[in-house]
């Protein structure tokens, strides 16, 4: 089949979404697939490119052309409405390459949305967040869960979040092609259960499925890294902390539960900087910023055990998996997608978000008990043998093929004729 890949962001931009993409790409591309991703261009970046068999097209929009809209110049995001430039870059792809099927990862979707045609590809999105319901995709709402969508409610939430200009124009986009979104989807994947219930797909009717993140078969397998960054690190025995460091992620919380513990073994944070990265950290408490992957997932081989303490529901987080298929144990709240990840007393432990108290007994437990970090190790590398790249992807390819199935065929001359009168009136 001929997939394109709609996704604001693609390594090296990184971040589990990031990653996730890039596997499913190469994964299908592995198979036999021909498989294009269609990214927003960020700066220093080339705007064509193969990684691992899989084309790569970073287009310009016209938004990502305006600094001033977004707080971090490395991560200029795909609007909630369609982009003209952006719009026009997916379109010269779909009438170049043809694809079976277009499959969307985020906001990037609403700039191809104008474009479906009911016999042009099947159209699959995966939805990470809770983008469907929230303009801020996680529902929260000043620091705590959201009790349900209201439309002054969402407004000031929105322009707390985004600034009052640019909250309104983002909360009507995201409402008005997120309807256009749920009558067009041929089938939405919501990598959790959580995610499903959130974004109210079966409430809503909606055709889904519940498909997981996952990591490649030979992933975590021990390959040599020389990384010079990897001899700042502590001796074997620290915890480790890895993500964004803010506030929704759990840091402060993290730090709070830590300063709580005597003797307890170096804690090591690697992750991003963010507005709302805590600016002193306890004794024993080491940051790096921003590894590249490898250099991670050594830093994970030579923990004690992980720390994901969310507060925000997350969806799938890709750092437990990582985590497991080395066989870390991981501490993290019962929040989203976590309990579908982690068996409480069994592969980790969950604790109550925000209870820094809570954090702290489970840490003390695990680290007084090594027999049980030992047994949990274990049965975590077990457990993450459901969510390698042979069992997911050829789901997805299932799904792929059903939707394409019952799609009635565009006739070769029609096709034909739509490139014609795309190259005649194409936009200046």
């Amino acid at each position: 089949m001929r997939i394109l890949m709609l996704a604001q962001f693609y390594p090296p931009v990184i971040g589990g979404e990031e990653r996730h993409v890039r596997n499913l790409s190469i994964a299908l591309a592995r198979r036999g697939h021909s498989v294009t991703v269609a990214t927003t261009w960020q700066c220093g970046l080339e705007e064509g490119d193969i990684d691992d068999g899989v084309c790569i097209r970073r287009l310009r929009g016209s938004m990502q052309r305006v600094g001033l809209l977004f707080s971090d110049a490395s991560r200029r995001y795909a609007p909630p409405f369609p982009d003209p430039e952006l719009m026009y870059g997916i379109r010269e792809l779909v009438l170049e390459q043809s694809p079976d099927i277009v499959h969307a990862h985020n906001w990037l979707l609403h700039s191809y949305l104008p474009l479906k045609r009911e016999s042009g590809p099947g159209l699959v999105v995966t939805l990470h967040d809770l983008s469907l319901v929230c303009v801020q995709k996680n529902a929260m709402r000043q620091g705590a869960p959201c009790e349900g969508p209201a439309p002054g409610k969402c407004l000031r939430c929105a322009s707390r979040f985004y600034g009052p200009v640019k909250g309104g124009a983002t909360l009507l986009g995201n409402y008005l092609f997120g309807a256009l979104e749920r009558r067009v989807v041929d089938k939405f994947l919501a990598v959790s259960e959580a995610i499903a219930i959130g974004n109210s797909l079966s409430e809503a009717g909606l055709p889904f499925e519940v498909v997981p993140n996952f990591v490649p078969d030979d992933f975590g397998l021990a390959r040599p890294c020389d990384d010079p960054r990897l001899s700042q690190l502590p001796g074997d025995g620290y915890l480790l902390f890895v993500g964004d460091l803010r506030r929704f992620k759990g840091v402060h919380v993290l730090l709070e539960a830590y300063a709580m513990l005597d003797n307890a073994p170096p804690l090591v944070l690697i992750g991003r900087r963010c507005p709302d990265t805590p600016r002193e950290l306890p004794p024993n408490v080491i940051l790096f910023e921003s590894w590249p992957h490898d250099a991670v997932m050594q830093a994970w081989r030579n923990s004690l055990f992980g720390l994901a303490p969310s507060i925000l529901p997350d969806a799938c987080a890709s750092v437990v998996l990582e985590a497991m298929v080395v066989g870390k144990p991981m501490i993290a709240t019962k929040v989203g997608g976590m309990p579908e990840l982690i068996d409480d007393e069994v592969t980790g432990l969950l604790v109550p978000p925000g209870d820094a108290a809570a954090l702290a007994k489970a840490i003390g437990h695990l680290i007084g008990n090594p027999e049980l970090r030992r047994r949990m190790s274990a049965a975590a590398h077990k457990k993450v043998q459901s969510f390698k790249a042979s069992t997911v992807v050829p789901r997805i390819e299932q799904i792929y093929s059903d939707i394409v199935g019952h799609r009635t065929p565009q006739p070769h001359a029609e096709l034909d004729r739509g490139h014609d009168r795309f190259r005649e009136n194409r936009l200046i």
